[in-house]
């Protein structure tokens, strides 16, 4: 079957399953919102019992990556994205999420050739780019106040 690129891409849209979009913006708002009032309800619990704003913001981050490594381990986390979506990608439990699947599935291969290797191979991207492009912003930024 000879196609070019066009008549791939009206075959491919015929037959692709039309998403629901307005329930998978819902999903995706309500698991969002859940994991942010969940980090608040840990933040609000850790600072009750005497920790200071800062420790209790870092515990809550600690937690939340821990939370989201044992649940990709346990391949519920991987359920929950896929009823919710982008709901999941609230930054940092989508980046733990990113960091530990990789390297559960390689595990087999070694930990230098398999994890070793593997761990950042989503995550190491979203470093490299985002760090540039906070460091351009940042240029960008300065250039701005200075010369205005």
């Amino acid at each position: 079957m000879n196609t070019d690129s066009e008549q791939y891409k009206k075959y491919a849209a015929k037959r692709a399953k039309k998403s629901p979009l307005a329930l998978d913006c819902l999903r995706a708002f309500l698991v969002g919102g859940a994991i942010c009032t969940g980090a608040e309800a840990l933040h609000t619990l850790y600072e009750n019992q005497g920790m200071s704003e800062e420790n209790s913001a870092a515990l809550v981050s600690v937690t939340l990556i821990f939370l989201t490594a044992l649940l990709t381990g346990l391949g519920i986390f991987d359920r929950i994205a896929k009823f919710a979506g982008a709901g999941t990608l609230v930054p940092i439990t989508g980046f733990a999420n990113a960091v530990t699947a990789p390297a559960i599935d390689t595990k087999g291969e070694g930990f230098v050739m398999g994890v070793g290797t593997k761990i950042f191979s989503i995550a190491g991207p979203v470093i490299l780019y985002g760090t540039a492009a906070g460091a351009l912003y940042g240029v960008i930024y300065w250039i701005s106040i200075t010369v205005f």
